[in-house]
């Protein structure tokens, strides 16, 4: 087999492949046991006639067809690995010649993966912000732990911010009842944004069976996206009372039996979310650091695909409706334009970042360990609800694993670029690294590249 790489841009390449007829016996020889299954021919068993007699009856031609559609992709693989190429997506392949007994030709165009020079990531410096833990950061979370020991009163009064209420809705959208949004007695504190937007001004000052009508866009069920109009009765109005903050109130709540040891062990435990806080930041603004000091040509097919991607999550929300999607842009003060724009923006970064972290952990010989690999599976799992078992198994039917694998590997590459980073806080202290992200693991071996995880969305 003899193959040559056009390069067409510095994201895609031609590959050239021609094939001898004699390295395609094994092709023949699968081709022909595949057809004689699916032809009858008298006096032979199904599968069981010779390869002249099987062209006698059906032509050459389906023979020669079903050799190219098996050899093709093979011999391709074959031309990728020798000419040690890092492919994107799927080739468009175009068979350029057929020569019967002699030799196949045929082209793939690809999108590979660019040339990345990144800079020293010693040179990369970013400021964070200061994290102190505050008396009234104390103070919040003592509120927030007494209200989860308060107890509800009824009160004869109208409705306040924070009251705990039962009411009644109702909801029309062009004069029609929506069935799904009507409920009875349903419980809903006021302020806590976990009911349709509009309806807490419509309850701060209205009395026990008060009734109140508003307008919304609802944003679930069939009519989602939609504007409708909400009706809500006030059947009741409650209260919380907190315990008093003292030492009873300690050690109802807590191990300690002094509110000050509560006190600190609140302290240090918000010091401890303020840290990550940090370490978050740290990581977000290293990366915008490097892919701003980073030139990447972008693989335009890679691109497109991300944007599809992102376009199909956002119309989906909408059961595809495009209207009705339209009419929320539209809502939302937002034309169909800016919207496209803004998610072709998103794609570019997010394809960039890909490929940037790639090629780090390429340089760094990063790898992925079993027990990485299996965190990340029990984390996201855990975001869907479901078990490891049937993450993994969907995964593998929606050829995930590969962009899982891939996502792991990047983390890993970002956290040693950050590492390397000079990052402080507001006043010019350094930030110690291992105390954020912890002490850095031992090397693992370097991870092999694979066509399906060089670049994937994130899982």
């Amino acid at each position: 087999m003899k193959s040559t790489v056009e390069h067409l841009s510095p994201t895609r390449v031609r590959i050239n492949v021609e094939v001898p007829f004699d390295e395609l016996k094994s092709d023949f020889d699968r081709a022909y046991r595949k057809l004689a299954k699916q032809v009858r021919i008298p006096g032979f068993r199904p599968g069981k006639a010779p390869a002249r007699v099987l062209e006698s009856r059906i032509g050459r031609a389906p023979v020669l067809d079903e050799v190219v559609q098996e050899a093709i992709p093979a011999k391709y693989l074959e031309a990728v690995s020798s000419g040690e190429l890092r492919t994107l997506g799927r080739p468009d392949f175009e068979v350029t010649k057929i020569e019967d007994g002699e030799s196949l030709a045929f082209t793939a165009e690809v999108d590979v993966r660019p040339e990345i020079t990144v800079p020293a990531f010693g040179e990369l410096s970013v400021t964070v912000d200061e994290q102190e833990v505050t008396d009234e950061d104390v103070a919040t979370q003592l509120d927030e732990l007494r209200a989860r020991f308060g107890t509800l009163a009824g009160v004869q009064r109208p409705a306040q911010l924070g009251d705990f209420v039962s009411v009644d809705l109702a909801a029309t959208v062009d004069g029609e009842e929506v069935e799904e949004a009507k409920t009875t007695g349903l419980s809903y504190e006021i302020g806590s944004g976990q009911l349709v937007e509009g309806i807490d001004d419509a309850l701060i000052g209205a009395s026990e069976g008060e009734s109140k009508t508003f307008t919304t866009t609802l944003v679930a069920g069939e009519h989602s996206g939609r504007e409708a109009e909400v009706t809500v009765v006030l059947n009741s109005v409650k209260e919380r009372q907190l315990p008093e903050l003292d030492d009873e109130f300690a050690q109802l709540a807590s191990e300690f039996d002094t509110l000050d040891e509560l006190k600190e062990d609140l302290r240090v435990r918000l010091g401890r979310v303020k840290k990550m806080q940090q370490g978050v930041q740290a990581r977000d603004k290293v990366l915008e650091a490097l892919l701003a000091a980073v030139e990447v040509p972008l693989p335009e097919a890679v691109v497109q695909g991300e944007v599809e991607a992102r376009e199909h999550d956002a119309v989906h929300a909408f059961d595809h409706d495009e209207a009705r999607f339209a009419e929320w842009l539209s809502e939302q003060g937002q034309t169909k334009e800016e919207f496209d724009a803004e998610v072709r923006t998103a794609a570019e970064q997010a394809v960039k970042t890909q490929l940037v972290l790639d090629a780090i952990a390429d340089a760094e010989e990063l790898g992925v360990s079993d027990a990485e690999l299996t965190e990340r599976i029990v984390y996201q799992s855990q975001r869907f609800g479901i078990s490891p078992e049937e993450y993994v198994k969907r995964a593998q039917q929606s050829g995930q694993l590969g962009a899982i694998f891939a996502d792991v590997r990047r983390g890993k590459a970002l956290a040693s670029v950050v590492r390397q980073a000079t990052v402080t806080d507001s006043s010019g202290n350094a930030l110690d690294l291992d105390e954020l992200f912890g002490e850095p693991k031992a090397a693992e071996p370097k991870a092999e590249s694979t066509e399906e995880s060089a670049v994937a969305p994130n899982a």
